[in-house]
Parts: C-alpha cells; sequence; structure tokens
C-alpha cells in the first residue's frame, strides 16, 4: 500500500519487452493517478525501440545499437558512414586522450595531402602491392585527364618519405617524431560499421630514427601506449604480441598489436606498431650524415589506430538493452535527471547538482524536458551513459540523490555534502567493473591445444583464443585457416612452453602462437 504524499515506484525497463521503469508521485490511496500516469507512459513509449539480443544474432544486435543509439548512420555509397555526433564525440574523447599521450612522448602532430601520385607510390614495391587492390584513384582534375593518377591515401608511409628525404640531413635532424590525424580510404568489399568502412578516421604516427635500437624501442613504446589506453582508459583487456611473417604490415620488418576478444569470442585487432628497419629510407634514398661524418639510412616506423575501437567498445561492454560506455571515455559521464519536476524547486536543485558535477570535472548534462521518466532512464541506457543522477522532492527534503549506474542497475542513495567525492569514485568503480568482466571473458575463453583437431574443436565450441605451439613454417598457418578457420593473431610475449612439437607437422615447436577468429 502507498502512504504519504509521494511514492516512487521502480520497475525494471528493457527495450525488448513492454515493462517500463517509472518514477510515479501521487496522492490518492487508491493508486488510480498511478495507473493513469503508467497507461499515459505506456502510450508515450517512443522509448528504446526493440533491439535483437546478443545471443540470438550478435551481428545485428550491434547494428541495431550503432544505429539507435545514435552513433551512425549510412550513406547511398555503401561503406561509408556518418558519424552522428554522439559518435563522433566518443571518436574527439579517444583522440583526446591519445593524443596528450603522444605529445608527452615528443610526438608532433602533422597533416599531409589526401593524394599520392602513382610513381611515388610504386617507389616501395612490397607496401603498393599489399594495398592495390583496396586502392582508390582520381584520374581526372575538374574536366580534364590527369597524366598520372593519384591515389587517394590508404595509408601515408610514402608522402612522409618524400617529406623526410627534404628535411633529414644530419643527425641533428633526429629523431623525427611525427603523428597525423586523418582519414584514410580503402575500397573494402565488405563493411560494418566502425568495424570495417571504405572511409575511416584514424591516427597515424611516422618516426625516423638514427638506428635501429632506437626505432625498435619507439615501436614498443608505442605499442605499450596502445594497451595502456586500451585497458586504463577503454576498460578492454589486451594480449600483446608480434605478428606472423604473414599477417604483418606491408613493407614492415616486424608488426606488433594488441588483440582484445569481444563479448561473441572473436578477437578484434585493437592496434598495430611497425619496424620498418631502412626499407623505405633506401627506397626513397634518405640518408642522413652521422656523427662519424659519413652517410647513414635512418630508420623507420610508423604506429596507429581508429575508429575500430569504437566498435570494439560497444562488442566488449554492451548487453541488450544497448550500450555500455566506458566512463572515461564517455560523452555523458552523468546525465542529472529531476523527478517530479513540475514540484516547486525540483528543477532548481537538479541544476545546482549539475553545476557542481561540471565544477568537479564531470562531463553531465540534465534532461529537464517533458518526457516520462522511463523514457528517460530508457533512452540513457541505449546510450550507455554510466551513470544517472535523480533528485525529487523527498530527496531534497533528505539532502541526497539518487545514483544509478548502467552497469550493474545499482541505485544508491547518496549525501548532498559528498557529491563531488561519490560521483568519481562511482565511476571509477563501474570502469573497475566493466575491466574485470572483459578480464574474465578474456581469461575464460583462452584453450590449450595439442592437435589440429583438438584446436579445430575447441574453437568450433568455444569461440576465442587457441594457443599452440608452433613450428614458425607458412605451410602449418595456412592449414590452420584452412582447416579450423583460424588466423593467427599474434605470438604472445607473455610465452608458455606447451610442449615440443607443432600440433599441426609434428615437427620442432619454436614458440607458443594465439590462434582465433577475428573481425
Amino acid at each position: 500500500p502507498l502512504k504519504g504524499e509521494e511514492a516512487r515506484l521502480q520497475l525494471t525497463f528493457s527495450p525488448r519487452v513492454d515493462t517500463i521503469n517509472v518514477q510515479c508521485i501521487t496522492a490518492p490511496s487508491d493508486g488510480a493517478i498511478i495507473e493513469k500516469r503508467m497507461e499515459t507512459m505506456a502510450q508515450d513509449k517512443r522509448q528504446v525501440d526493440a533491439i535483437t539480443s546478443r545471443d540470438v544474432d550478435f551481428a545485428q544486435w550491434y547494428t541495431d545499437v550503432c544505429k539507435k543509439a545514435e552513433l551512425i548512420d549510412y550513406t547511398s555509397i555503401k561503406g561509408m558512414f556518418i558519424y552522428r555526433p554522439y559518435g563522433y564525440a566518443l571518436w574527439e574523447n579517444i583522440q583526446a586522450e591519445l593524443d596528450r599521450r603522444f605529445k608527452e612522448t615528443g610526438h608532433e602532430n602533422v597533416y599531409l595531402p589526401v593524394l599520392i601520385p602513382e610513381s611515388l607510390l610504386q617507389k616501395e614495391k612490397d607496401h603498393v602491392e599489399g594495398f592495390a587492390p583496396e586502392c582508390a584513384w582520381v584520374t581526372y582534375g575538374g574536366s580534364e585527364k590527369l597524366e598520372e593518377r593519384y591515389c587517394i591515401r590508404p595509408t601515408s608511409e610514402t608522402l612522409f618519405c618524400e617529406h623526410y628525404k627534404n628535411v633529414i640531413h644530419s643527425h641533428r635532424d633526429l629523431p623525427k617524431l611525427y603523428n597525423q590525424w586523418c582519414s584514410v580510404l580503402r575500397w573494402e568489399k565488405t563493411s560494418r560499421p566502425f568495424l570495417r568502412h571504405r572511409e575511416f578516421l584514424w591516427q597515424e604516427g611516422h618516426t625516423m630514427h638514427a638506428d635501429a635500437e632506437e626505432a625498435r624501442a619507439e615501436t614498443q613504446q608505442m605499442l605499450n601506449i596502445y594497451a595502456d589506453f586500451l585497458e586504463n582508459v577503454l576498460a578492454m583487456p589486451v594480449v600483446k604480441g608480434q605478428k606472423t611473417d604473414k599477417e604483418k604490415f606491408n613493407g614492415a620488418e616486424e608488426t606488433y598489436t594488441v588483440e582484445c576478444m569481444m563479448h561473441d569470442h572473436k578477437a578484434l585487432q585493437s592496434g598495430t606498431s611497425h619496424y620498418f628497419g631502412d626499407g623505405f629510407a633506401r627506397a626513397f634514398d634518405i640518408t642522413f650524415t652521422g656523427k662519424d661524418n659519413t652517410l647513414h639510412y635512418p630508420h623507420q616506423t610508423s604506429w596507429g589506430v581508429s575508429t575500430r575501437m569504437i566498435g570494439g567498445i560497444i562488442m566488449t561492454h554492451g548487453d541488450n538493452n544497448g550500450l555500455v560506455l566506458p566512463p572515461r571515455i564517455a560523452p555523458i559521464q552523468a546525465m542529472v535527471i529531476p523527478v517530479a519536476q513540475h514540484k516547486e524547486g525540483v528543477l532548481e536543485a537538479a541544476s545546482a547538482l549539475l553545476d557542481r558535477l561540471k565544477a568537479a570535472g564531470i562531463r553531465a548534462r540534465m534532461d529537464s524536458s517533458d518526457q516520462s521518466m522511463g523514457w528517460k532512464a530508457a533512452e540513457y541506457e541505449m546510450k550507455g551513459v554510466p551513470l544517472r543522477v535523480e533528485i525529487g522532492p523527498k530527496d531534497m527534503e533528505k539532502n541526497q540523490c539518487v545514483l544509478v549506474r548502467r552497469d550493474s542497475g545499482e541505485k544508491v542513495f547518496i549525501s548532498l555534502d559528498e557529491l563531488e567525492t561519490a560521483v568519481p569514485a562511482t565511476l571509477d568503480a563501474i570502469h573497475d567493473g566493466l575491466y574485470q568482466r572483459a578480464k574474465k571473458n578474456l581469461e575464460e575463453h583462452i584453450f590449450e591445444a595439442h592437435s589440429l583437431e583438438e584446436a579445430k574443436a575447441l574453437q568450433a565450441q568455444h569461440g576465442g583464443f587457441i594457443k599452440t605451439m608452433w613450428c614458425g613454417e607458412l605451410a602449418c598457418e595456412l592449414k590452420m585457416k584452412e582447416e579450423a578457420g583460424m588466423t593467427s593473431r599474434c605470438i604472445p610475449f607473455a610465452q608458455e612452453h606447451l610442449g615440443d612439437t607443432c600440433p599441426i607437422c609434428g615437427r620442432a615447436a619454436k614458440k607458443m602462437i594465439y590462434w582465433g577468429v577475428a573481425y
């Protein structure tokens, strides 16, 4: 039975069913107004349209979330998408966090042209052969056919080399630590929002060093920056390692990767760092006068991450109600919602909360629209806002507000005197909870195999990463892909001895490797 002038009814809302999380204010004891309010809210229910369950169709669930959380939209050109404001805000936060880390390690931002002359691209044979199938070409300027084709950049190694040849002359000019934020174009046959676009946003670092030791140290440093960012900002645990020769970047001597596991137990290559040696320098005749007064070729690196990180966030943390955003990257960390905002003083109290949160450095907003409470709860649940901060007349009387966590649904009453400490602490707890959940998913889906058949069976039954010993031969790598449907993900830095022989061919094993099905 309801007592007093005010009562809060709380029901779980799921976008896939017709139950609604509502907060109703009533005076009559017979509950007639509550019944009417719930009926109105159900009728008013734009709420969140139904999304497919993750466990029914993960691919469709992913597409539903991308569209209905208003992250992205399709265009009339296959593989080219519109980043909507909320989706682009995620990328802006990723960019800001990474850019700060790059600059702390001495890197500077530059911007190079979007077009690459074909003759320039041809200077590095391995590089151009690897990208040739994905290149898009400009052949006309206005109404006139161009004398030479221009490639719309799929990556910028050749442009950077052309520039470096003009600006590197002495050991005093090194190292060159450059990074570029831009878009690139690769004419992919298939596409999926954030994961595989024809045009996508990324950063590409390109550095030049006096010797191999310094360049290799740079390669490792940037890989570690990516790993730290993924784990401590995006709450995505990683496996760090080296790519096989088959999977390394075109033109690189060594490629290093951070691999993450998605909720459906598929792998996502989330960032790569490449050591090129002096191959590009020789191809482009880039030399410098060393301290010994003789000419040397500099050693080069490149490294990059892209908007596929957003896809990783969705597939790692999302649930059947939509997005679940890690707080440190969320465009809105806390949404203030006034309860019974028609009551005297409620809007003013909510506005005061908003001002205090902003002053404390929290990315906060307030929804004082005339939408129902159930609509608001579902809307910000779908958009993955980490925390709702609710305040109503009874809360004001008690000098308190309600914190509602997106990850667990937990509701906690806190004193308004503790707002500036309780909210950041709760956001940190949400990050830690998301990380531990994702880490559990990773650790529980790494399986050891000692034969090709066992590896195949484990992948078919569980998905995830299958770790085996490996002889290092390409033939065995190709056989694993052909018969088990798995590609090599990486040769992890954290090596284990699982046996003495390769489970594919029976010859002596050289290293332990991770296999998996990847996006």
